[in-house]
């Protein structure tokens, strides 16, 4: 299947945090979209992998994505190295999208960073002929999608386009809960922690109205660019 979208994600709920509402806004428009989990998330310090797992397929039901898949890498000890470069080589040539959406270029959580540099590290050898991988036994040509996005995560950082999901936050939100095992320390299950409390939700919710406000919309979401971007018409601005 051909993709129009492809996003990378270390850890489930990293595609639904850094950039769900702009994932359903494009599947509302027709596009085609998936998402690739590197990790199970299995270093989290609450839930299990069963859980998470549960957690990942009920938001990708409700996200509607095209596919989902998870390539199993260590949560905490992957690498920007060529066994891990190939294994996202291999996904870019298989889904073939135009756009990929990957993890913030730096984060509070390592992982964030490390994972932005594996994946636009294999964006560009994807493109390379000489660069040969196979899947499923069958050999895959060189591809190399047109734009690589990095989405915003816990860190600030200024983006370099925003994007209007003021129709989709609430169903973002919605997509965001189904990770209750994360973001919800419920009848005192778990040990507390810095996602768990009731004020990183709310911390969401304020970045997506301060990068909303800049764009004259309620919700927004920001994305960076390494490289500069461009347009056929000013009046697509706003």
């Amino acid at each position: 299947m051909k993709l129009d979208i492809l996003v990378f994600a270390v850890h489930p709920d990293d595609a639904e945090l850094g950039c769900s509402g702009t994932i359903l806004k494009e599947i509302a428009a027709g596009k085609k979209v998936g998402v690739v989990d590197l990790t199970r998330g299995e270093l989290g310090t609450r839930g299990t992998v069963e859980t998470r797992d549960q957690e990942t397929f009920e938001s990708t039901k409700s996200l509607g994505l095209h596919v989902r898949e998870n390539l199993g890498m260590r949560d905490g000890f992957f690498r920007n190295d060529e066994e891990h470069q190939t294994m996202i080589i291999q996904m870019i040539r298989k889904y073939k999208p135009e756009i990929i959406l990957c993890n913030a270029l730096h984060d509070r959580h390592p992982d964030h960073g490390r994972a932005s540099e594996l994946v636009s590290d294999a964006f560009f050898l994807s493109g390379l002929n000489k660069v040969q991988t196979e899947l499923n036994g069958k050999v895959q040509l060189a591809f190399r999608p047109r734009l690589l996005l990095q989405y915003i995560q816990d860190s600030y950082i200024k983006p370099d386009i925003l994007v209007d999901i003021s129709d989709f936050f609430d169903k973002k939100m919605e997509c965001i809960h189904v990770f209750k095992t994360q973001f919800f320390n419920t009848e005192g299950e778990g040990q507390e922690t810095y996602i768990s409390s009731p004020n990183f939700l709310k911390a969401v919710e304020a970045r997506s109205r301060e990068f909303g406000k800049s764009i004259n919309a309620v919700h927004a979401e920001g994305f960076t660019s390494k490289k500069l971007l461009g347009i056929n018409d000013l009046f697509d601005l706003r």
